[in-house]
């Protein structure tokens, strides 16, 4: 018996929605949205949180598979 259907897809990089490194896009795949809001979010949260953000995206840069 294989559950496929049911196997969450992994986080990973975006191969198609790549714009700088692929993690909005990946995220984006993830959560099943547009990769632009993503990204705005992503935008958004570096300067509220003062490049904190940035940072965590950087980490997932280097730390998420492609």
């Amino acid at each position: 018996m294989t559950f496929e259907a049911n196997t969450p897809k992994p986080l990973a990089r975006s191969a198609t929605q790549r714009m700088l490194g692929g993690v909005c896009g990946g995220v984006a795949e993830y959560f099943d949205v547009d990769a632009n809001l993503v990204r705005a979010g992503a935008v958004i949260a570096a300067f509220v949180t003062g490049g904190t953000a940035a940072l965590v995206y950087l980490a997932l840069w280097m730390l998420l598979p492609s």
